[in-house]
């Protein structure tokens, strides 16, 4: 059984321009020990998915509709108290702007200290003792020392290590990560990214990791989920995605990503932008973006379906390779007509566009 099953989630919020439909019906799962990767551009829906698994929308947004399922149990049906237990304990999040989510009035050990206090029953100094092993265990020198420090004394770096820190202070059997090395420079980046490899390595903790940021997923994730305009277009086994992409977001997804070497004067985009999710397009949410863009695309919403047999997605196991497109369903005329190899022979994205197909 899955660590988490999320089944046609929808998460919608209420504004003064309309509707907006953030989460429109996507499902996939976690397993234990398994690290996810969730990607897409800014707006697919990314972080609301995320912040849906704790119960964490607040008005004007709401949960619609779908299941969130943890070890078996409906998040969505938890009473207050069983939420309570649940936050932190079995599943914790680590916010992208780390400054924010620690209190700039309390010492960093306290802060740690205090969520180890709210789900255990251990003493001051029990507590205490677990929040210094836990700075010492992501990588703070001086943690006995540290532990008194306030955070703004603590750099970007840091300040994340921290908040990662109190996200482990119970032992979770979830992580999840929303975009955790954003605003970070590139050095800082690979040493938070080596440190949550580690802490998976070592306790088994599963982790869903959001980013926009594709290097970080090849690197850490076993599965990719690629969301784009609140829905899932592909979801896949990260070598799979990265060797064999199928959906015509992923492909340009893939050849944006800058390589070194390359001698292009610019580099390749998606064109167009995100769609309103007030009064998104009809049929296929991508095809106003799609160089490959048929009229039945305009006018059947593609489902997500296995992609060597058209198979749905509520019939796939966790390894299948799935993509909501025509294409896979026979019902594009011309078809996709790319030959991808997004990498090179030495690993590389290869961002040539004949062999995308012009797709970028």
């Amino acid at each position: 059984m899955a660590l988490l099953e999320v089944e046609d989630l929808v998460v919608q919020f209420y504004t003064d321009d309309g509707v907006v439909r953030a989460v429109d019906g996507i499902s996939y799962e976690i397993r234990a020990g398994e690290t996810v990767g969730l990607v897409g551009e800014s707006g697919a829906g990314k972080s609301v998915a995320s912040l849906a698994l704790l119960r964490l929308i607040q008005a004007p947004g709401e949960i619609v509709s779908g299941e969130i399922r943890f070890q078996g149990r409906d998040v969505r049906e938890c009473s207050a108290e069983e939420l309570r237990a649940i936050r932190g304990n079995e599943i914790a999040m680590v916010f992208q702007d780390a400054e924010a989510a620690l209190d700039p009035v309390y010492t960093v050990g306290e802060q740690i200290a205090e969520a180890v206090r709210a789900h255990d029953d251990v003493t001051d100094t029990q507590a205490r003792e677990r929040a210094i092993d836990l700075l010492e265990r992501v990588g703070i020198p001086n943690p006995a020392t540290r532990y008194a420090d306030y955070p703004h004394e603590f750099s970007g770096g840091m300040q994340q290590r921290v908040v990662i820190a109190m996200a482990l202070s119970c032992d979770p059997a979830l992580l999840v990560c929303d975009e955790p090395t954003t605003g970070l420079d590139v050095t800082v980046q690979a040493g938070i990214l080596e440190l949550l490899d580690d802490l998976a390595r070592e306790s088994e903790t599963a982790i869903q990791l959001v980013t926009h940021d594709l290097g970080i997923v090849a690197e850490l994730c076993d599965r990719v989920v690629v969301q784009y305009a609140g829905e899932i277009v592909e979801r896949a086994p990260v070598e799979a995605l990265y060797y064999d992409p199928k959906h015509p977001y992923t492909v340009g997804l893939l050849a944006s990503i800058p390589r070194l070497g390359d001698d292009s004067e610019r580099l390749t985009t998606v064109p167009g932008t995100t769609p309103s999710l007030v009064d998104p397009p009809t049929g296929c949410r991508f095809h106003p973006r799609c160089p490959y863009a048929e009229t039945a695309c305009a006018r059947r919403a593609p489902p997500l379906v296995e992609t060597d047999s058209g198979t749905p997605a509520a019939d796939a196991g966790p390894e299948t390779h799935l993509a909501a497109c025509l294409e896979y369903t026979g019902d594009l005329e011309e078809g996709l007509d790319y030959d991808v190899q997004v990498r090179d022979e030495g690993g590389g994205i290869d961002p040539d566009p004949e062999r995308r197909g012009e797709s970028g």
